[in-house]
């Protein structure tokens, strides 16, 4: 795969930096295919909706996060838990609706939570979450410290009238939210078009207080870059930010959607995967003598195990007690 052309040569010091990035893009796509498999067959119930594609968004802007900061996330959420810190575990064990999933199998798919690593979920209703993150940067701004919310949205939810006026509201209030849209380009009702002129007419009524951005969603290390200057202008200057990440899903938008001949086509799709986030990545650290095969197909390996595990781990849980249907999961 050819570099960007506006590609440079990668800083050796930051070698391990680099790695992690790309495992934690290639634990994402391994696990997705594990998930995909396991809703095929049955043993993944309810709606399920795979990131393929759209790795490099959660990692690149994860980890220009701190522990104590925030995350909200729509229904498509698996990568985003696991970038976080959640184990594929207690991922997979939610997938399949049991007692040791993240949200005791309460959530499935769609609402995967973790309060302790202040990953407050997914959130089945589009654009639903955007109020909740705002109402964090609030919270944030009213105790005096410097931590951020990050908000990740689908380009659909752009036609949601919270996402104008959350926008607006923490822009006219100052808030260290950064509201970050995967555009994947086939939002369901929105047109790529119509969601770049929403971004647009938000950004001119938040005015000077409301910074955007857009990047290539589909290059981990441009993300990174893009969401450092975010955060740190909601660290220091209590000032929202509206981050676009231009990327695409391999998949369709769940599982009961065709990957193709719907409303794309086969050779779109392949086009887009000369783009691949892991591949590029792979390739340019190759290129800097920063990643030997040997080192990228051991690190795949330990990836795939990691997931067998987790789905072992799944299969081999018990289901919730009926009890639970009345209880808290969070309660203590």
């Amino acid at each position: 795969m050819a570099q960007p052309a506006t590609a440079t040569r990668l800083d050796p010091a930051r070698q391990e930096f680099y790695h992690r990035l790309l495992r934690q893009m290639l634990l994402v796509r391994r696990f997705e295919e594990k998930a995909g498999e396991a809703y095929a067959t049955g043993k993944v119930g309810g709606f399920c909706h795979l990131y393929i594609g759209q790795e490099a968004v959660a990692v690149g802007t994860i980890a220009a996060l701190r522990d104590d900061d925030y995350l909200f996330t729509s229904y498509r959420e698996h990568a985003h838990a696991l970038v976080r810190g959640m184990s594929a575990r207690a991922c997979m064990a939610e997938l399949f609706g049991k007692a040791t999933g993240c949200s005791k199998g309460k959530g499935g798919s769609m609402h995967l939570f973790d309060a302790a690593r202040r990953f407050l979920g997914g959130h089945a209703i589009v654009g639903s979450h955007l109020p909740l993150a705002g109402g964090t940067g609030f919270a944030i701004k009213y105790r005096g410290t410097d931590q951020v919310t990050a908000c990740y949205f689908g380009e659909a939810a752009a036609n949601i009238g919270a996402f104008h006026e959350t926008l607006n509201m923490a822009a006219l209030w100052t808030l260290p939210v950064i509201f970050i849209c995967e555009n994947n380009r086939y939002g369901m009702g929105t047109a790529l078009e119509r969601a770049s002129a929403v971004y647009h007419i938000a950004d001119r009524a938040c005015a000077h207080e409301m910074d955007s951005e857009t990047v290539d969603g589909m290059d981990v290390l441009a993300v990174y870059d893009a969401m450092v200057r975010a955060v740190e202008r909601g660290r220091e200057s209590k000032l929202p930010t509206l981050l676009e990440a231009r990327t695409y899903r391999y998949m369709g938008h769940s599982m009961a959607d065709p990957i193709h001949g719907h409303y794309r086509t086969k050779e779109e799709l392949e086009e887009q995967k000369k783009k691949d986030p892991i591949a590029g990545l792979r390739h340019r650290l190759r290129d800097d003598g920063l990643l030997e095969d040997a080192e990228f197909e051991a690190m795949d390996t330990q990836v795939h195990e990691e997931v067998e595990d987790a789905l072992a781990f799944a299969e081999e849980s018990p289901d919730p007690e009926p009890s639970e249907l009345y209880t808290d999961v969070y309660k203590e």
